[in-house]
């Protein structure tokens, strides 16, 4: 067995999204007021920090006012488009209405945000974190937790590299390293497969309920300068998931930088019908008509897909356990109504920072950060999530016109302070689909080139790559399933649920089906480790620096 070498910190952070970085910053920031030495160091997956961000992104500046209160005259990009005109659309096949500012309580109406690059804002932040002495080490993927013996989290080991698919050593072959800490902060995303283990092992989630997710598509496109208008945003719901019974979601436009929009659209994993495609109901909500004419003679630059952790208040887990925390959308901070999740990802990070220093500098390690999870329970993120707990099971149970409704009333009734007195309940994403015999299959049309693309032609201007002899990292617990029960259930859903064109049934027609798996196309959204109704799918990280590398995103 090879040797690992090990490295010591105070606290060691799994992932560079706003939550991990806003963590870092703040433990630098706290020991030079405490006039303490604290080590700190980010793991990456990403080929660089930003590789793998993705958001649509209209962006509260709550948190980051709090940590580096001069970032507007610091050079950070994010300064550069102010929200200035805010819309909702209600969409039909051909027309919309738009919805009026009255009708929704003061919070939805994006006073104060801005609009760009959350890719580019944690590019910004890592530079910070740098400047304060964080070591940042992107293209190193946390593979495995490590534990003391009396069971606390002792760090993390980054993959091995050089491993053939055959799990031969190549002649590259280097071993992961350890990172040993007194307190490590699971800022992974959504879904992290670390932070899954951790949620099992410690039984993090037995008082809450399940996270739920939604499939989050985007695309830049650099539009006709007559029709750019910088800092307007708009959210669309209805049309196109309104043709299809038990699904939902909605989708976005903002005018950002440089003559560009980001558009993209969301898809509830909850849908019923296992012929559901969210990447073609992405493309097919670009050809309504008012969508389609800001589209017209622009050029889309870059593709991406990325889960959501939607569950809100209800489904965020226990948030500490000996020796570790989990920040961000690891526990699932996002503000659906809002869709917004990076303010409260950050000050999440900031409160487990500011916990961890003060144990610290006690001389304490590898026990619970009892004191952010009561932070948590004092904060604004906690009040601000539970004005909206009850939005998205309303919208559930009862459909997009009158969930919607509902819901509204509940946030302005929360809103002006009247606490409704309940708080419904969400139910596991995978359990929702029903057997392929039992609803209509979807015909949806080719792809012109022009406004609707294909999955891989779309996963090219992602700038995925992966080593492809390496051992596949979407993992099936057991290899039957796919043909055995999801195809003849569900007709095999992972050929479309997947936006990346990764899982594939061929053979059907000779009567051999068998099951691939193009794991080199997969840009780490996650939506198979979610939705495969078997939970058969197990997401591992691949070798460091594999995936997506999104520019601008």
């Amino acid at each position: 067995m090879t040797t690992r070498e090990s490295m010591p910190y105070d606290v060691v952070i799994v992932g560079a999204g706003p939550a991990g970085l806003s963590a870092a910053i703040r433990l630098k920031q706290m020991a030079a007021e405490k006039d303490a030495e604290i080590s700190v160091c980010v793991l990456e997956k990403g080929s660089e920090v930003g590789a793998h961000i993705l958001s649509g992104a209209v962006i509260d500046p709550k948190s980051l006012d709090e940590l580096l209160p001069n970032w507007r005259e610091d050079g950070c990009p994010l300064a550069e488009v102010p929200v200035t005109e805010n819309h909702h659309w209600i969409l039909s096949k051909t027309k919309k209405s738009e919805m009026p500012h009255f009708v929704t309580p003061s919070f939805m109406h994006n006073k104060g945000t801005y609009t760009g690059s959350l890719g580019n804002l944690c590019r910004w932040m890592a530079g910070k974190a740098e400047e304060l002495g964080v070591e940042i080490f992107p293209g190193f993927a946390a593979a495995e937790i490590l534990f003391n013996d009396d069971g606390s989290v002792k760090g993390v080991a980054t993959g091995d590299m050089g491993v053939a698919r055959d799990g031969t050593h190549k002649g590259d072959y280097t071993p992961g390293l350890e990172l040993h800490a007194k307190y490590t902060f699971f800022s992974e995303g959504c879904r992290g497969h670390l932070t899954k283990q951790l949620i099992a092992k410690f039984d993090l989630a037995k008082d809450s309920d399940p996270q739920v997710y939604g499939l989050g598509i985007k695309e830049l496109w650099d539009i006709d300068p007559a029709l750019h208008s910088p800092g307007r945003v708009i959210h669309t719901q209805g049309w196109p998931l309104t043709e299809t019974d038990g699904s939902n979601g909605g989708g976005w436009i903002y005018h950002q930088a440089n003559g560009q929009v980001s558009i993209g659209f969301v898809t509830w994993l909850n849908y019923t019908n296992p012929h559901l495609s969210p990447f073609h109901e992405m493309q097919r909500w670009k050809t309504h008509p008012e969508i389609a004419a800001l589209l017209k003679g622009a050029k889309r630059v870059s593709y991406g897909a990325r889960a959501i952790s939607d569950g809100g208040l209800q489904s965020i887990p226990k948030l500490v356990m000996p020796g570790a925390a989990l920040i961000g959308d690891s526990a699932g901070f996002l503000n659906v109504p809002r869709i917004k999740g990076t303010h409260t990802a950050m000050k999440s990070g900031m409160m487990a920072a500011e916990a961890a220093v003060e144990a610290i500098v006690s001389q304490r390690g590898h026990d619970e950060l009892a004191a952010y999870p009561e932070a948590f329970e004092r904060s604004w993120v906690k009040k601000e999530l539970s004005v909206v707990r009850n939005v998205v099971p309303l919208v559930k149970k009862f459909g997009d016109l009158v969930g919607s409704g509902l819901a509204g009333v509940t946030m302005w009734l929360e809103h002006l302070g009247i606490k409704v007195p309940f708080t419904m309940h969400h139910h596991p994403d995978h359990e929702s689909l029903w057997r392929k015999d039992l609803v209509k299959p979807i015909d949806y049309p080719k792809a012109d080139g022009v406004l609707t693309f294909d999955r891989l032609s779309s996963v090219f201007i992602s700038n995925t790559n992966h080593e492809e002899d390496q051992p596949v990292h979407l993992t099936l617990k057991d290899p039957a399933v796919p043909i055995t029960y999801n195809l003849p259930m569900y007709d095999e859903p992972a050929q479309r649920y997947c936006p990346a064109g990764v899982y594939e049934v061929v053979g059907v027609e000779e009567g051999d089906p068998k099951f691939v798996i193009n794991a080199q196309n997969c840009v780490h959204c996650k939506t198979c480790d979610i939705k495969d109704p078997t939970q058969n799918i197990n997401w591992v990280v691949p070798e460091g620096g594999g995936g997506p590398n999104y520019p601008n995103m």
